[in-house]
This record gives C-alpha cells, sequence and structure tokens, in this order.
C-alpha cells in the first residue's frame, strides 16, 4: 500500500477516535501535520509567528468542525482548506486596501543554479532564496496561494481545487500568473541572465 494511501486511513482512523472524544488522537493529527500547515501559513503571510498563530488557529477551527468532516475527502485535505482560509481572512484584515486582486505580467520563470558548491555560489544561493521567498510574499494573495499550493506544497490542481473550491482552469491561470510575476521581479534583481 503507498505511503500516502497508508497515511489516509491513519488520519480516517484518528479522526473517528478523535470524534469520540479521544484527544490524544486529535493530539497525533496535529503532530503529524503541524509542520506542513506551519509551512502553508508562513508561505502565505511571510511572518513565522503570524504563521504559526494561524495554525494553532487552524487546528482549533478543524477541532470545533471535526464533526462536520466528510470521509469523501483527505483528512489533509480539509485542513489545508482550513488553513488557506484563515490564511486569506488574515490577509484582508491585514492589507484591507489591497483585496485579492489579479494584475497581469507576462514573462516565463527561469531560474539557473550552477553546480559548484563554493563558498560564494552556496552565499548567492541563500540570497536567491531569500530574494524568491520576499518575492513570493509580494504576489497579490490569490496568485501567492495557488503559486505555494502547487510549487512549494506540490499538490495537484485536483486537490488545490477541493481546498479552494476554484476552477482549476482559474487556479492554473493564477499559477501561470504567478510564476509570470515572479520571473520579471528575479529577472530585475538579475539583468545580466
Amino acid at each position: 500500500m503507498p505511503l500516502d494511501q497508508q497515511r489516509g486511513q491513519d488520519d480516517a482512523q484518528l479522526v473517528a477516535r478523535s470524534l469520540k472524544q479521544d484527544h490524544e488522537a486529535f493530539g497525533q493529527l496535529i503532530d503529524r501535520h503541524a509542520a506542513v500547515i506551519v509551512n502553508l501559513a508562513y508561505r502565505m503571510v511571510g511572518n513565522r509567528a503570524e504563521a504559526e498563530d494561524l495554525a494553532q488557529e487552524t487546528f482549533l477551527a478543524a477541532f470545533k468542525a471535526l464533526s462536520t468532516f466528510r470521509a469523501d475527502s483527505k483528512f489533509s485535505t480539509w485542513l489545508y482548506r482550513i488553513a488557506a482560509n484563515k490564511c486569506k481572512d488574515w490577509l484582508r484584515a491585514k492589507r484591507p486596501g489591497q483585496g485579492l486582486n489579479d494584475v497581469d505580467v507576462d514573462e516565463t520563470l527561469d531560474i539557473h543554479v550552477a553546480e559548484e558548491r563554493t563558498p560564494e555560489h552556496v552565499l548567492s544561493q541563500q540570497q536567491v532564496a531569500q530574494e524568491l521567498e520576499q518575492a513570493i510574499q509580494r504576489l497579490p494573495p490569490l496568485y501567492r496561494e495557488a503559486f505555494v499550493l502547487k510549487h512549494v506544497e506540490g499538490l495537484s490542481y485536483e486537490e488545490m481545487q477541493e481546498i479552494l473550491g476554484v476552477n482549476g482552469d482559474t487556479l492554473k491561470m493564477r499559477v501561470y500568473k504567478g510564476r509570470l510575476q515572479l520571473s520579471r521581479e528575479l529577472a530585475e534583481l538579475n539583468p545580466t541572465r
């Protein structure tokens, strides 16, 4: 049995135990998914402390709504949806003037990484990673959400559609436009490429 399928069955058992007031089972679900949810929130809001708070809010909301969880989807997918919504709410409250608008951009993402392992190269890679992280934070929230779920978390468009409740073609366009904006920003940082 594939590991992902095994984990899904384990999650289902833990959810069933949690519904019977087994708090240890819910604690195991938190332990299993906490790092992923914190990382998702961090990529969405760009602040580690806020991400940890949002992850706690996500698990609290999940615990309160556990009886509404339908086993026709994976628990992790349901949890991603709650976390994504918490992050969107946080972004709306934090930046009320910006909203969740789309922005058109027109280039492709093209990052080249050399194979060398010199100290200068390692430092350069760290700087590129930091610049990329900052560029991701500057994406409009809808693009950031789609880009992070697809390229950072590695979810399929089907999983993203289930989490966000948005049409797959719309998600593909948001990911594409997010990549375009990142490409443009990174090209401006290094015009010699």
